[in-house]
């Protein structure tokens, strides 16, 4: 036991901290978080507009490595934007012409073979008859119908007012695809121009840095966009055959859903499969095992052969990476945001890795220098 005059004294209590909030300190608080909420509301309320730029800005950059090869040729930027883009309309202009007149075809089909299905729901026969016995559709839709058109106040306002939501949406879809073509024109004309004023703008000695992480991301994002428009091309022409061998009605417009739903990264494959291989079924238990078989297969082979080639060697995310960023930017802004959330995250941590890295490069040289690196 030690004598008491050995025995350590209580140590006092450590000093209290004031904390002092000076008026103007709270008024920048303030004025931060105000800004932050108009910031908020100018980009939900400008929301269609900036999908329309990011929307170009992908196309643009899966179109530039086309131009950049021209000019290294020698040709100039204005022509070889020219070019590039005027190829680039006449390929979708081609596959346009190409879908279009089955497609219409189809559809008038549909539309012919409408009555007999209608008859068949209503009687209760065919494939639907079950459906009709079971859940009574027909008259599920005719109480909607009937409570949209008295609930418009008019006669035939509630069948009018669908027709004009269709051709509003036409006219916008049009402007849209007009507008982000345009766009895209000019970011390819006057993209590296623009990039090398912002590099211009960064302190030169972290210009470097940022010199790398801009062509690391031009190199992702490039790279993920061709990637998936190839992958989606492939995944649609695919369905179209498949379902021609096996017989299924309509075969171009659901190869067109597929190829527009496997733009969505990992959920958007087996939506498409089950809404095709739905349709198969109407045709008979053979034609929908075929189908299901179909994208049973090319699934595993799109995850496992297509899609590593893109996300593993371009994007360099981890699958849980892939999912988080996806349910994300779905949630943020819907499908377009899906299809932006991998190239962005993959921006993000390029970005990441290059703040890191030159911390990592800090701490090296301060510890070779016998500099204390927090100092």
């Amino acid at each position: 036991m030690r004598p008491l005059d050995q025995i350590d004294p209580p140590s006092e209590p450590p000093p209290e901290r004031l904390v002092v909030l000076r008026p103007r300190t709270i008024v920048n608080g303030v004025v931060i978080v105000l800004g932050a909420i108009a910031l908020l509301g100018v980009v939900l309320d400008v929301k269609r507009v900036l999908i329309w730029i990011a929307i170009a800005a992908f196309l643009a950059l899966a179109l530039n490595p086309a131009v950049e090869a021209l000019a290294v040729s020698g040709m100039r930027r204005g022509l070889a934007v020219g070019l590039v883009f005027t190829g680039a309309v006449l390929v979708v202009g081609g596959f346009v012409a190409l879908l279009v007149p089955p497609l219409v075809s189809q559809v008038r089909e549909f539309a012919e073979a409408l009555p007999g299905i209608i008859e068949d729901l209503t009687s209760g026969r065919g494939p639907l008859g079950r459906l009709e016995r079971e859940y009574q559709i027909s008259e599920r839709v005719r109480e909607a119908l009937e409570g949209g058109a008295g609930g418009g106040g008019g006669g035939g306002l509630g069948v009018t007012q669908p027709v004009i939501s269709i051709a509003q949406g036409v006219v916008e879809f049009i402007f849209g695809a007009i507008t982000v073509a345009v766009l895209t024109l000019f970011m390819l004309l006057e993209g590296p121009r623009w990039v090398r004023a912002t590099l211009d703008a960064v302190p030169e000695p972290v210009r470097p840095r940022w010199e790398r992480a801009a062509q690391g991301i031009y190199r992702s994002v490039g790279g993920y966009v061709a990637g998936n428009l190839f992958i989606s091309l492939i995944a649609g022409g695919a369905a179209i055959v498949a379902l021609l061998l096996t017989g299924v009605p309509y075969a171009v417009p659901l190869g067109i859903l597929v190829a527009l739903l496997d733009l969505i990264p990992l959920a958007g494959a087996t939506i498409a499969a089950v809404a095709v291989s739905g349709v198969a079924f109407t045709q008979g238990v053979v034609p929908g095992l075929v189908i299901v078989s179909f994208f049973v297969v090319y699934q595993q082979l799109e995850n496992h052969l297509l899609q590593p080639l893109v996300y593993g060697r371009v994007v360099q995310l981890s699958p849980l990476g892939v999912l988080i960023s996806v349910l994300i930017g779905a949630e943020l802004a819907g499908v377009v945001g899906a299809l932006g959330a991998i190239p962005i995250a993959a921006s993000l941590g390029i970005v990441f890795r290059e703040i890191r890295g030159h911390r990592a490069d800090r701490r090296t040289a301060a510890m070779v220098a016998g500099v204390d690196p927090g100092g």
